[in-house]
């Protein structure tokens, strides 16, 4: 579940959501399943194209990803902006927003929440370059409850030069998601696997980037 940070009205205050999602690897040829085969998926919207470009930040010693924190600057799709992710908490990761602002400076109400977690500064770690299509599953009611993300990703270890790539699936809960949430995301993320996906190598993008 997700909320957009440019519909905060104070660039200071973050926009705060809740991400509950599965990650699954996948083949270049893999073909994405038809995700009506599960009874809660009534109509699947055509794929939207997604052009990602993130920058992402930690210390020296990367202790916001010791922490289990990840601090990114993300351009393109609807939640294009600052975003700081916290540590898995049960089913999902807490992820906070503020606005691109003008420039890639480190905006003050981020470097204000970053000064609660490390007194280090901050400085580029990675780029992550993602072709993302985008699928939303809709109820019959026409309410979103789940998305799928099909994810063709590039980066760069800013430290060492090394350049990956990969493609993955993500499956996100969506705001009408149904009352057994956990159980709904099972039966999604079992049809993936059925159509070839496999578990995820690494548990971010981030920690992919840096051979994690």
């Amino acid at each position: 579940m997700r909320s957009d940070p440019r519909t905060t009205t104070d660039p200071g205050e973050p926009v705060r959501s809740v991400e509950i999602e599965v990650k699954l690897d996948v083949d270049a040829e893999t073909a994405a399943p038809d995700w009506r085969a599960v009874a809660e998926v009534a109509e699947v919207a055509a794929p939207e194209v997604r052009e990602l470009d993130a920058q992402y930040y930690d210390t020296a010693d990367l202790a916001l990803g010791r922490a289990g924190y990840a601090l990114r600057r993300r351009t393109g799709g609807p939640d294009a902006g600052w975003h700081l992710k916290g540590p898995r908490q049960g089913a999902g990761r807490v992820e906070l927003g503020w606005p691109l602002g003008k420039d890639a400076s480190l905006p003050e109400a981020v470097q204000a929440e970053i000064r609660r977690l490390t007194a280090e500064p901050v400085r580029p770690i990675a780029r992550v370059r993602n072709r993302r299509l985008a699928v939303q599953m809709k109820d019959a009611a026409g309410g979103v409850v789940a998305e799928f993300l099909d994810d063709h990703v590039e980066t760069r270890d800013e430290s060492t030069g090394t350049e990956r790539s990969w493609r993955e699936w993500e499956i996100e809960l969506g705001p009408a998601a149904p009352a057994d949430a956990e159980r709904f995301l099972g039966d999604l993320a079992q049809l993936a696997r059925n159509a070839g996906a496999r578990p995820a190598s690494s548990e971010s993008k981030i920690g992919r980037a840096l051979g994690r």
